[in-house]
C-alpha cells in the first residue's frame, strides 16, 4: 500500500473508530459487535506502525502509553474551580432560593437546572483547536496536578472533538467528574481480592486513586467514567444559560449526565430531590445530592461567588445513611490544634459502601449528653456521606453498662497536663507535642501552605514517629540519607522529599502565614494581612486595633494573632525557622494593594508579554476581580490577538476595552512596571 493509501485509510478507520466510540461510551448504543471494532483498531494500529509519520497525538491508538512519571506537574485552572455551599434540609433550599430572587430583583424570572450530585473527582479538561491538551485535578480549587496521560486512557473522554453539530471553540477548558460506576468498582474489587490485594473502600476512592496514579497503564487497568457538566472558560464561545452549555457539551461529543431538569420553583427541586432519593441504589452510580444552579449566566455574574462558592449554586443533599453497630472502646485523639477529641472503636459495619470502623464523639460534652460508653449499641452515620459520627444510643433494657466515659488528664502523645477551653479539652503544649506536630507538618506541607511534594501524611507521622523531626524547624535541616532506610523511602524518594523541601523554604509569605497554622487564619484572609503589612516582623510587631484595619479580620482573629506572635515558644520557633531555614518572598512593595480594588476585567485572545493566567494573577493582586464572561457589570475587557465573541459583546455593552499596551499602560498609572 503506498503512502497516500495509508493516509486515507487512517483517517477513514480513526473516524469510524471515534463514531463507534461515542455511540459506545457517550451514547450507549453500540451499532457493531465488540470483534468488528477490534477488527478496525488492529488495522489502524498496523498502518499506523507501518507508516509511522501518520501518528497523531489524538490517535484511537494513543490512549494509553508512556513512561511512568516521577512526579505530577501543577497546572493553574482556567477558572477557579470553587466548592458547593450545601445542606440536606428542605428549608435551606427555600432559603436558597430567596435569596437569588432577592439579589436578582422582584421582575427576573429564576429557572434553575437540576443535576445529580456526583460522587467521584473533579478534574478540568483543556481542549485547543478540538485537541486535549491538559487535564488536571481539582487541587486546592486554583491549582491542580496535571493527569493527561492518565486522563487520556477513559475511553469516554474523546482525544479530539466533534465538530460537526456546532464549532469548537480554539480554546476550551471543561470541569466535569470522573466516577466508577458500581457494577465496574465491583468487579475491580473482585480482581483486588483475587490478587491478594487491598480492595478499595467505595467507588470514589477507587477513581481517585486511579487518577493519581504515575503509571497511566496502571491507570487504564482501572474501569473510569466521566461525566462533564461546565464550561469554565472558552474563547469565541457565548452561551446565555447552563442548559445550552450542557447541550454544546453533548453536540462536541462530551459525555452529559441524562438526568438533568429545568425547573423554576422549590416545590419542583423537592419533588426532583425526592426522586433522586427514590433511585440513589439504582442509577448505577454514587450520587450524593442534587445540584441546583441558576440557569441564566448573566444573572450568575450578578450574584458572584465568594471564595469558597458560588452564590447561584447550591447542593441538596441526601440525609446521612444511618446503621446500628457496638463501641468497643473510646479513645482520645489529638489534632493538630492541640484539641483532644473523643473517639469511637466500633465494631466495623458497612455504610453506603463504607466499612466504618471509628466515629468522631465531637468533645467531651457531646459524650455526656448522648452517654455514649464503651460495649453500648449505637446509631453511626457518615455526616455528607464522608465522616463517620455516633448519632445516638440505642437503649437495651436489662444490660449491664459499661463505666462512664471520662477524658484523660494528661496528653495521650506527649504526657502534658490537659486544660479546658469551653466545651473541648486541650493539650496546651502546641510545638513540642508529637501528634500536634505531626498535624502541623501536614498542615505546613498542604496546597495552600508550603505546597511541599512528599510530605503527606503518613510521611509526616513518620518523620515525628522516628524523631527526625522533633520540632518544626528540624523539617528544614533533613538530609537523603537520614530518609533512605525508613519505610517507604528509597534513595529516590528521598531526595525527592528533600528537593520539595528546600524549594518550599523560599515562601511567599501569605502561604507561611497560612502555614503556620495560627488559629482563624485561612488561606484568603492570610492573604490580605500579607499584603497589608508586608513582612512577618512588621505583623509580630502589629496590635489588634492594627490587624482589625485589614479586611476580614475581626476582633477574635485580631485576638488569636497577637496571641499567637506573643506565645515565647511561638517566637522561639519562628525566630529558628526564620534564621536561615526559610526565605519569606514579601509582597513587591512597588504593587499598591488594593489599587484595582473592586474592578472587574474579563481577559480576550492571546497576549505577547505574558500568558493569561500571568495577567490574570496581576491584576489579582491589585484587588481586582478576573471574571470568564463579559456582563454591563464589567469594567475591563483586555483584548489580545484573535479576542472573539466577547470584545464584539464588550463594545455591544459599552464596556470599556483595552489591547495589551492599554493594560500596560492602565498598570503604569498604578506604579505597577510589567
Amino acid at each position: 500500500m503506498e503512502r497516500k493509501q495509508a493516509q486515507e485509510r487512517v483517517e477513514e478507520l480513526r473516524r469510524q473508530i471515534r463514531h463507534h466510540d461515542h455511540l459506545y461510551y457517550v451514547e450507549d448504543s453500540p451499532e457493531v459487535s465488540d470483534e468488528a471494532y477490534d477488527r478496525l483498531f488492529r488495522e489502524l494500529k498496523r498502518l499506523e506502525e507501518r507508516f509511522p509519520d501518520l501518528l497523531t497525538p489524538d490517535s484511537p491508538t494513543q490512549r494509553v502509553g508512556g513512561e511512568p512519571l516521577d512526579s505530577f506537574s501543577t497546572i493553574e485552572h482556567a477558572a477557579p474551580m470553587l466548592s458547593l455551599d450545601s445542606d440536606p434540609s428542605p428549608e435551606a433550599v427555600e432559603r436558597f432560593d430567596e435569596r437569588v430572587r432577592k439579589a436578582l430583583g422582584p421582575e427576573a424570572e429564576v429557572e434553575y437546572v437540576l443535576e445529580p450530585k456526583l460522587d467521584g473527582a473533579s478534574v478540568e479538561l483543556v481542549y485547543e483547536d478540538g485537541l486535549l491538551t491538559s487535564a488536571a485535578t481539582r487541587g486546592d480549587g486554583l491549582r491542580g496536578e496535571g493527569i493527561i496521560a492518565n486522563v487520556k486512557t477513559i475511553a469516554a473522554v474523546p482525544l479530539r472533538l466533534r465538530e460537526d453539530e456546532r464549532p469548537v471553540p480554539p480554546v476550551l477548558s471543561l470541569r466535569g467528574e470522573v466516577i466508577m460506576q458500581q457494577s465496574a468498582f465491583e468487579k475491580l474489587n473482585e480482581r483486588l481480592m483475587e490478587e491478594g490485594r487491598e480492595p478499595f473502600a467505595n467507588p470514589r476512592n477507587a477513581a481517585a486513586g486511579a487518577l493519581r496514579q504515575l503509571d497511566p497503564q496502571i491507570t487504564a487497568s482501572r474501569p473510569l467514567d466521566i461525566y462533564l457538566y461546565d464550561i469554565l472558560a472558552a474563547e469565541g464561545f457565548e452561551a446565555d444559560s447552563q442548559w445550552e452549555v450542557l447541550e454544546a457539551l453533548r453536540d462536541w461529543g462530551l459525555r452529559v449526565n441524562d438526568l438533568p431538569r429545568l425547573v423554576d420553583s422549590v416545590e419542583q427541586i423537592l419533588e426532583y430531590h425526592s426522586d433522586l432519593v427514590a433511585r440513589r441504589d439504582d442509577i448505577g452510580y454514587e450520587i450524593d445530592g442534587a445540584v441546583i444552579k441558576l440557569n441564566d449566566l448573566a444573572a450568575r455574574e450578578r450574584m458572584g461567588s465568594t471564595s469558597h462558592h458560588p452564590r447561584w449554586a447550591f447542593a441538596f443533599k441526601f440525609e446521612p445513611r444511618k446503621e446500628v453497630t457496638r463501641v468497643a472502646k473510646i479513645l482520645a485523639s489529638v489534632g493538630r490544634t492541640g484539641v483532644v477529641t473523643p473517639v469511637a472503636m466500633l465494631r466495623p459495619v458497612e455504610i453506603g459502601g463504607v466499612t466504618v470502623s471509628r466515629a468522631t464523639l465531637h468533645n467531651r460534652e457531646e459524650v455526656a449528653r448522648k452517654d455514649i460508653r464503651e460495649g453500648d449499641t449505637v446509631r453511626v452515620e457518615r455526616a455528607g456521606d464522608v465522616i463517620p459520627q455516633v448519632v445516638e444510643r440505642l437503649p437495651q433494657p436489662g444490660r449491664k453498662r459499661g463505666p462512664e466515659f471520662r477524658m484523660p488528664e494528661s496528653c495521650p502523645s506527649c504526657g502534658t497536663k490537659l486544660i479546658e477551653r469551653g466545651p473541648f479539652t486541650v493539650c496546651p503544649n502546641s510545638f513540642d507535642c508529637p501528634a500536634q506536630l505531626a498535624g502541623r507538618l501536614i498542615h505546613l506541607g498542604s496546597r495552600n501552605a508550603l505546597d511541599i511534594e512528599g510530605l503527606g501524611e503518613e510521611t509526616a507521622r513518620l518523620l515525628v514517629g522516628e524523631k527526625l523531626v522533633e520540632h518544626l524547624p528540624d523539617l528544614f535541616d533533613l538530609e537523603p540519607e537520614q530518609l533512605v532506610d525508613l519505610e517507604g523511602f528509597a534513595q529516590k524518594s528521598a531526595e525527592n522529599l528533600v528537593a520539595g523541601i528546600d524549594k518550599a523554604s523560599h515562601a511567599e509569605l501569605h502561604r507561611f502565614l497560612f502555614g503556620l497554622g495560627i488559629p482563624e487564619v485561612g488561606a484568603t484572609v492570610a492573604k490580605s494581612i500579607a499584603r497589608h503589612f508586608r513582612s512577618v516582623e512588621a505583623l509580630r510587631r502589629a496590635s489588634e486595633e492594627e490587624l482589625q484595619e485589614v479586611d476580614g479580620v475581626g476582633p477574635k482573629m485580631a485576638e488569636q494573632i497577637v496571641g499567637f506572635f506573643q506565645e515565647p515558644r511561638n517566637q522561639k520557633i519562628l525566630d529558628q525557622l526564620l534564621e536561615g531555614r526559610v526565605e519569606i518572598i514579601e509582597p513587591d512593595e512597588e504593587i499598591e494593594a488594593g489599587s484595582l480594588e473592586g474592578l472587574k476585567f474579563v481577559l480576550t485572545g492571546g497576549l505577547e508579554r505574558f500568558s493569561r493566567g500571568e495577567a490574570k494573577e496581576l491584576l489579582e493582586s491589585l484587588g481586582a476581580k478576573v471574571t470568564s464572561a463579559v456582563s454591563a457589570k464589567t469594567d475591563y475587557v483586555v483584548a489580545g490577538s484573535d479576542p472573539g465573541s466577547k470584545y464584539d459583546k464588550a463594545r455591544k455593552l459599552g464596556v470599556t476595552t483595552l489591547d495589551e499596551q492599554g493594560l500596560l499602560g492602565l498598570l503604569a498609572d498604578k506604579g505597577v512596571d510589567v
